[in-house]
């Protein structure tokens, strides 16, 4: 199979090392040739690691590189069975970009975007032939990631997504199919997360170290939503929740923070400028947060709550079916377990108290309830 990818960032160049290392021809194509540059110098070096390590042999790293096709011009994709695009979050320049395609490829080619939250959809709508678009989503890093969210629009043939997952699993990727809502399954499921924790933060009920802390020790969290947020990017993390604001009407659900605004606007943005919520400075020291396990546990219990009854209502809408919303949480952002499992285990009763109590407190609609919750009490 031949593959073009769009974009050499951080998910171009790791989308070109899976489909290379399945055993694809690859051609990488960037408007920035220096960035493809440097894509491919990271590459080399990360294959060498893997060398070091005894992942793969050097002939398999050798084979994997050689495979990755520099291009200095879209028309070098003429051969392309597939097309994946990987780059800025921008529904206009997408639609140019896959309009110029649609004038290179042949008619049997698919092109699909790994966009996180724009509409697949309004993507394809501008195309001659929207029914061989589709959302191909992975998640970063790619070559490490398993989970891939599959999005038909709703002028994709309905055999495409199955096709895509097949193809997924041969590369070794967790396949998902997700309905075309905004965020798909993770990044929709996932706001209160970052959401809860920030509304958490802002009324100074607790401090960032606190709530990560208490995600971690009670809920077996690998990162608390602070840490999550600088790694992933502050301003990335904020985009993301604008545009699934947004694209849901303006649902206070998925209200956006001024906390993280006003990061964003300081460009505080996390690791990769060196502070965010916490100061990843050289000699600097990572605060210790004061312990206390009354508020830990409502920390906790606020923030799972929101979490499980997000993954309720996503259930309740069919935006996936059940074992797809547990597989997409556990392996795309590395959650414990399934949330709908996690409701079973603590109670769907408890749960729906929980979020009464904040809803006659807050007296928002942040904190409705899925129509389905309270059926599920157990």
């Amino acid at each position: 199979m031949v593959v073009g990818i769009i974009g050499s960032g951080t998910m171009g160049i790791g989308i070109a090392q899976v489909a290379a290392t399945s055993g694809c021809d690859v051609f990488l194509f960037d408007a920035n040739s220096t960035q493809t540059e440097k894509a491919l110098l990271n590459l080399q070096k990360t294959l060498d690691q893997l060398v070091g390590k005894q992942k793969i042999s050097l002939e398999k790293s050798r084979m994997i590189f050689s495979r990755i096709k520099c291009c200095t011009e879209l028309s070098d994709f003429i051969d392309c069975d597939l097309v994946i695009e990987a780059i800025i979050e921008n529904k206009e320049i997408k639609t140019k970009v896959f309009q110029n395609l649609e004038e290179i490829v042949s008619d049997q080619c698919i092109i699909s975007s790994n966009t996180s939250s724009i509409s697949i959809t309004s993507l394809s709508s501008e195309l001659k032939n929207p029914e061989r678009f589709i959302g191909i989503h992975f998640f970063n890093p790619a070559p490490l990631m398993p989970l891939v969210e599959i999005i038909p629009g709703l002028l994709t043939e309905k055999k495409l997504a199955r096709k895509i997952y097949s193809l997924m699993e041969s590369w070794g990727k967790i396949p998902v199919i997700a309905k075309d809502v905004p965020g798909f399954i993770v990044n929709r499921i996932a706001r209160p997360f970052y959401g809860e924790a920030l509304r958490i933060a802002e009324e100074n009920i607790a401090t960032p170290e606190q709530i990560d802390d208490a995600m971690r020790t009670l809920g077996n969290f690998r990162m608390g939503p602070f840490e999550l947020m600088d790694l992933i990017g502050i301003d990335v993390n904020f985009s993301v929740t604008k545009t699934v604001y947004t694209d849901y009407f303006y649902d206070p659900k998925y209200k956006p923070s001024l906390l993280q605004q006003r990061m964003a606007e300081a460009k505080l943005l996390g690791r990769k400028t060196g502070k965010g919520f916490y100061d990843y400075s050289e000699n600097a020291e990572k605060p210790t947060p004061e312990k206390d396990g009354e508020l830990y546990q409502t920390i906790f219990d606020r923030i799972i709550s929101m979490l499980i009854n997000e993954a309720v209502e996503a259930k309740r809408l069919g935006i996936a079916n059940d074992e797809d919303l547990e597989l997409a949480m556990q392996k795309g952002v590395n959650y414990p377990k399934g949330l709908l499992a996690w409701g079973f285990e603590i109670g769907y009763g408890k749960i729906s108290e929980t979020l009464q109590k904040l809803y006659e407190e807050y007296q928002e609609e942040r904190y409705r309830q899925s129509p389905l919750l309270r059926g599920m009490e157990n």
